[in-house]
């Protein structure tokens, strides 16, 4: 009678598996210390079962791949093992590319969801009808940040009935062409607009559009640069990651520097109306800038040159 030695193969762990082994053994050890705060192993653990569930409910099943445009921040990290968990396949790439690399990436892994930064959003949607394999953008993160001065910006909100101007895509198209027009009639002959977001002109931001939905409503914010935008006083105030700090302040230019002249507020104003007029067939009725969001620009303005 011979003896027999028999091996047994057994598969190896995934990186969700070991953070879940890892998490169970050092549940409040530290994992990862971020901004002065720690985050431990049983919190990383739980944040990335969260996102494994939330991508499980969009229809990310294992073999899909999902994109991650996030700097180093914990939500980077919740992401990746959140994908390990589901057992899809991560893409992370630099949040510093701009839109062909970011087109040739998604395109060529065939992601059917990013995840990004909510500052990054707008670039995104510019590009969006480039990537015919993108089903879900998801944000993290940051929020948008718009600057907004009263020396070098025009700011214009106003509030529509969805009815009257249809579903978010259209929303955006609308205000986009109204705004682009005006802009070309003050003589910005080169301001062009795509898909949700910006107006740019010579590959730089020119004026950002934003939308946001209550009820039955539409609220619109729109900002156009008149003259060269100052961040440093937004900067020496609100501190953000280089990469972050890198999509804010894209490239941008103003009216002045496009046309070498910078419209009034009531030269801006008489045109944009017109449009706005035009587009909804009706009297608009503009109100004046609250006392309240200058008294909140001049304290900002103020804390950022204490000594």
């Amino acid at each position: 009678m011979s003896n027999t030695n028999h091996s047994i193969i057994t598969e190896p762990a995934t990186l969700g598996q070991i953070l879940e082994q890892v998490a169970k053994k050092y549940k409040r050890k530290e994992a990862i210390l971020f901004g002065g705060r720690t985050i431990t192993y049983g919190e990383l653990d739980r944040n990335a079962n969260r996102v494994a569930n939330a991508l499980k409910k969009l229809g990310i099943n294992a073999g899909d791949r999902v994109a991650i445009m996030l700097p180093n921040i914990p939500e980077f990290i919740y992401t990746f093992y959140g994908i390990q968990k589901l057992g899809a396949t991560a893409v992370p790439f630099n949040s510093m590319y701009k839109g062909r690399e970011i087109v040739h990436i998604m395109n060529n892994s065939g992601a059917k969801a990013i995840v990004v930064l909510a500052n990054f959003v707008n670039l995104i949607n510019e590009i969006r009808d480039e990537m015919p394999d993108l089903e879900h953008v998801i944000l993290a993160g940051e929020r948008t940040l718009v600057f907004v001065s009263p020396e070098s910006t025009v700011n214009v909100q106003f509030v529509v009935d969805k009815t009257s101007i249809g579903d978010g895509d259209a929303a955006f198209r609308t205000v986009g062409s109204m705004l682009e027009k005006s802009l070309q009639d003050l003589g910005a002959a080169d301001a062009w607009y795509k898909h949700r977001g910006s107006i740019r002109a010579r590959g730089r931001k020119l004026a950002t559009i934003l939308i946001s939905e209550i009820e039955n409503l539409y609220v619109i914010n729109t900002v156009c640069f008149l003259g060269p935008l100052k961040t440093d006083d937004f900067f020496r105030v609100i501190w953000v990651t280089p990469e972050v700090k890198d999509k804010v302040v894209e490239p941008m230019t103003s009216m002045e520097e496009l046309t070498g002249k910078r419209p009034s507020l009531e030269e801006f104003k008489d045109v944009f109306l017109k449009r706005l007029q035009e587009e909804f067939g009706s009297s608009v009725e503009p109100g004046e800038l609250k006392r309240d969001e200058l008294f909140g620009y001049e304290k900002t303005r103020a804390l950022a040159y204490r000594k």
